[in-house]
């Protein structure tokens, strides 16, 4: 990720859906619990040596990990090593970490990386592990992104929700139209990844103006042109928008190959427009923020 990062006390742990979707399509196991089934009759690999064993599966996935504890014993006596379980964490886990929380484990340190998003960069941006692969997650906090209103009315309010990780989220109260992007490092995601983003949402049961209002949105690398497409925030009839396990809603932005700045591009850039003809008051829209996670 670059530089470590501290921890904000303020983190909640959430179930998320993956995509994909993490928060997550890719639980594997529940909250950290093992992997698989024992199997407890004699097995051919209960004959291999242990350095044999450790070496085969360090070389997997941590799906394939728990996966391979329903091999045999021997399996499933080297899966619950710290060994196998710390060459999935990041080098700057500790500091992701709050230095008051005691693991039984390097397995439970992993899956709570998972499961628990801890807040780091002083709140900005939220991180977690994507179960399945271990590769980084990060949402970028609402508060992060720019926002520009055309004929402001009451426009928008800051308001806090116990389903969010971050301390505050913004609310649309009363705008004709408005315009919001940010941008993000990509050197806090993993290096050869396809990522995918995601606007990340939330519709008030009292609303106005959102229902079919043409969002266009994009995502790309500084100084390349952006790819756009259209969403719409408030659609029974379009099936774009998905309702998530941890209850916001989220529409895709697009998606983009982390190279990791091999080509000089190391920041990526997101725009949300609205692009209504007719400019008419809308309110209760409220934005979470820009997830960004592993294309499935």
């Amino acid at each position: 990720m670059g530089q470590k990062h501290g921890v904000d006390s303020r983190g909640k742990g959430r179930k998320v859906p993956s995509s994909s979707s993490m928060k997550q399509k890719h639980h594997v196991e529940s909250s950290g619990g093992g992997g698989g089934e024992i199997v407890l009759g004699p097995s051919p690999f209960d004959d291999l040596p242990e350095e044999c064993i450790f070496k085969i599966i360090s070389l997997t996935s941590p799906r394939d990990v728990c996966i391979s504890a329903s091999v045999s014993k021997s399996f499933a006596c080297v899966v619950k090593s710290d060994c196998i379980w710390e060459k999935f964490l990041l080098s700057e886990y500790e500091s992701l970490v709050p230095p008051w929380r005691a693991f039984s484990s390097k397995k439970e340190l992993y899956f709570t990386l998972c499961y628990d998003p801890v807040l780091i960069e002083d709140g900005k941006k939220s991180f977690w592990l994507e179960t399945a692969s271990g590769k980084k997650c990060v949402m970028l906090a609402a508060k992060e992104l720019w926002i520009t209103e055309g004929n402001n009315l009451d426009h928008w309010q800051w308001i806090k929700l116990a389903e969010s990780s971050f301390e505050k989220v913004p609310e649309l109260l009363n705008v004709c139209s408005f315009e919001m992007g940010g941008s993000m490092s990509t050197q806090i995601l993993s290096l050869g990844t396809h990522y995918t983003a995601y606007i990340v949402y939330k519709l008030k049961d009292v609303r106005h103006g959102l229902r079919d209002l043409p969002i266009q949105v994009g995502v790309g690398f500084k100084g390349q042109e952006m790819p756009k497409r259209f969403i719409c925030f408030d659609d029974k009839f379009k099936k774009l928008p998905k309702k998530r396990g941890d209850g916001w809603m989220e529409a895709e932005i697009g998606d983009f190959f982390n190279e990791g700045g091999s080509m000089g591009y190391d920041e990526i850039e997101v725009s949300i427009v609205d692009v209504a003809i007719r400019p008419n008051p809308k309110g209760g829209l409220i934005i979470e923020g820009i997830e960004f996670r592993p294309k499935g």
